[in-house]
């Protein structure tokens, strides 16, 4: 599970939508309560945790960077479970740490 903190441009096609993909799963947990155990201990969920409206800015950043690209997007949140802080600020790895993962990995992100 992984919710990256750099902007969605660098993302390669993969990386983008397993994001949105794991961003609808880790807000079903925060705002359902679905998937209780397992997953809503992850240190990835606990980060989001009172973050709601932080999570769904995510979103919207990753679906203007899928219009960027001319991609269809069909799931949208609901706006009205957006509470608590609108910022991010606890991280796993630093936004200097995850720039060097996705380098590292065998993909197109930060090449396009």
């Amino acid at each position: 599970m992984r919710v990256w903190d750099i902007h969605p441009k660098y993302l390669c096609h993969k990386h983008l939508l397993a994001e949105h993909r794991e961003l609808h799963g880790l807000w079903n947990i925060l705002t359902k309560h679905k998937g209780v155990g397992g997953y809503s201990r992850h240190p990835e969920t606990l980060r989001w945790v009172g973050k709601e409206k932080a999570l769904y800015l995510r979103h919207e950043a990753l679906v203007a960077e899928f219009s960027r690209r001319e991609y269809q997007h069909h799931t949208p949140l609901d706006k009205k479970l957006a509470v608590g802080s609108g910022v991010q600020d606890v991280f796993i790895n630093t936004i200097k740490e995850q720039k060097i993962l996705l380098k590292n990995k065998n993909c197109e992100c930060f090449k396009g």
